[in-house]
């Protein structure tokens, strides 16, 4: 409730109505043409609640419905494809630019991917469609983890807010919200600066996900 309620309604239409739009123009021409394919960029938040991002997780969600329902729509246009593409965590100036209104500063969790793996992934669905596409082990590992973790999303809650506090305090701002940001522009946030925690980090999601399958298994058997 602490951000504006333009700036949630911001994200759904950037993130969600956006996309909506995009497939309202295009899949006219797919059908009148024959083919065509559709390639939608979705995120772990479309498989895992990200707390203090409620619009974002929303339209994330929403996303991956309009999607799947899409796909399900064109059944009778073999040659139309709808292709999601679900990266993790990018090197991206999105969590520098974007808007912020949690009173501190906010980093990625790691680990973080170059993001010209998105690009290749879009270009090898063009060339070569496939229904649903993740970039980075970290994405897949999520994706396992929805299923297997109940209550991941509260889990994920006590670890973001655990983050936030420890970062230095920083003032409300909407970030790229409603404007462009200003000053020179790459594909890079410079994020990327300990590449060889990654195989750690990886394979300590991995522990985390077996012990909270076990322990979920153990309390469903028990009752």
């Amino acid at each position: 409730e602490e951000t504006p309620l333009e700036a949630h309604e911001q994200v759904i239409q950037t993130d969600l109505i956006g996309y909506l739009r995009g497939a309202y123009v295009a899949l006219p021409y797919f059908k009148a043409q024959g083919n065509g394919t559709l390639i939608n960029t979705l995120s772990l938040g479309s498989w895992v609640a990200q707390p203090y991002a409620a619009a974002y997780s929303a339209s994330k969600f929403g996303l991956r419905g309009l999607t799947e329902a899409l796909r399900g729509e064109l059944t009778e246009y073999p040659n139309i494809h709808v292709c999601d593409i679900y990266p993790a965590v990018m090197d991206t100036p999105g969590f520098r630019d974007g808007g912020n209104y949690t009173g501190h500063t906010l980093t990625p969790p790691g680990p973080v991917y170059d993001p010209e793996m998105v690009a290749k992934a879009m270009v090898a669905c063009a060339i070569s469609p496939r229904a649903h596409t993740t970039v980075g082990a970290a994405a897949r590992i999520a994706h396992l983890a929805s299923y297997l973790i109940p209550g991941l999303p509260l889990l994920s809650g006590k670890l973001t807010r655990w983050g936030i506090n420890r970062s230095p305090v920083a003032g409300a701002s909407s970030g790229n919200l409603f404007e462009p940001p200003s000053g020179r522009r790459g594909i890079d946030g410079g994020w990327r600066k300990s590449k060889d925690k990654t195989p750690l980090l990886i394979g300590a999601a991995a522990l985390g996900i077996l012990v909270g399958f076990t322990l979920s298994h153990s309390r469903r058997r028990d009752r």
